[in-house]
């Protein structure tokens, strides 16, 4: 089994002010969302603000990703590359996933945001937004010394089954350790099993962050850019994703909105 990294009192305190601009851009990015805009000018946005608090955009030439940020629409399920040829429209879900890194560790979070407000998207549209979250917040409520990492999966598996919408959870994509990089152990999948997988441990910091698509679970991998993961079946998808430490007590989410 591999190592996985137990952060540092200092190494905590570090990853705090990260994920705290993570966590400042996601809520500033926000106000900026609406018809007309391209996803190259959210790209331009969030690389900005990065830049002014410190930090570098961690996606930037990531294993030759070309932005600063994913941004990932209705069907996307993940990692959307920004363009100004991609306009946002009334109606539209999106998901913004920002990575700030600075002082040698990484913060990781993504939200969806509705384009032209609420009441501009179709109630199956919000609906899956809200359980996604919800999804989430289910997950994260397993995270404590003691617990298995396998807890989170089923968590999530069992609550999306619960809700009886026929939603289907990604198994491709999965949440991960984070800290001094950006992708580290333990590999935390949304799907699982009570009392297997890694014990988690305080000082353990890591990402949930479940994709549920509105029909089935397949994906597809953009064959023109290698990035771009769509739903199989052209159904939406809904993603939102926090930075988790282990505390001796339970948990803190370090990338809670301000």
């Amino acid at each position: 089994m591999n190592r996985i990294p137990i952060k540092s009192d200092r190494d905590i305190e570090l990853m705090r002010e990260t994920c705290r601009i993570t966590s400042l851009i996601l809520d500033a990015v926000g106000d900026i969302i609406k018809p007309g805009i391209s996803t190259e000018d959210i790209n331009t946005f969030v690389h900005r603000m990065t830049l002014e608090h410190g930090a570098t955009p961690s996606p930037l030439n990531y294993k030759g990703y070309p932005k600063s940020v994913c941004t990932s629409i209705n069907d996307v399920v993940c990692h959307g590359i920004p363009s100004p040829l991609v306009v946002l429209k009334a109606g539209d879900i999106i998901n913004v996933d920002v990575t700030s890194y600075k002082n040698g560790f990484h913060g990781d979070s993504s939200r969806m945001y509705f384009v032209g407000g609420r009441a501009a998207c179709s109630d199956a549209a919000c609906e899956l937004v809200d359980v996604t979250l919800e999804a989430l917040q289910v997950g994260i409520a397993t995270v404590k010394p003691g617990g298995h990492i396998g807890d989170i999966g089923a968590a999530i598996q069992e609550f999306i089954s619960s809700t009886k919408r026929g939603y289907g959870i990604v198994r491709e994509y999965t949440g991960h350790g984070v800290g001094r990089e950006f992708h580290e152990n333990p590999q935390v999948i949304h799907v699982g099993k009570r009392g297997h997988g890694d014990v988690m441990k305080p000082g353990m910091t890591f990402t949930i962050e479940p994709m549920i698509n509105m029909g089935g679970p397949k994906t597809i991998l953009s064959k023109v850019d290698g990035w771009t993961v769509r739903t199989a079946d052209g159904s939406l998808s809904a993603q939102w994703e926090h930075t988790v430490l282990v505390t001796p007590q339970g948990h803190d989410i370090l990338t809670r909105s301000n």
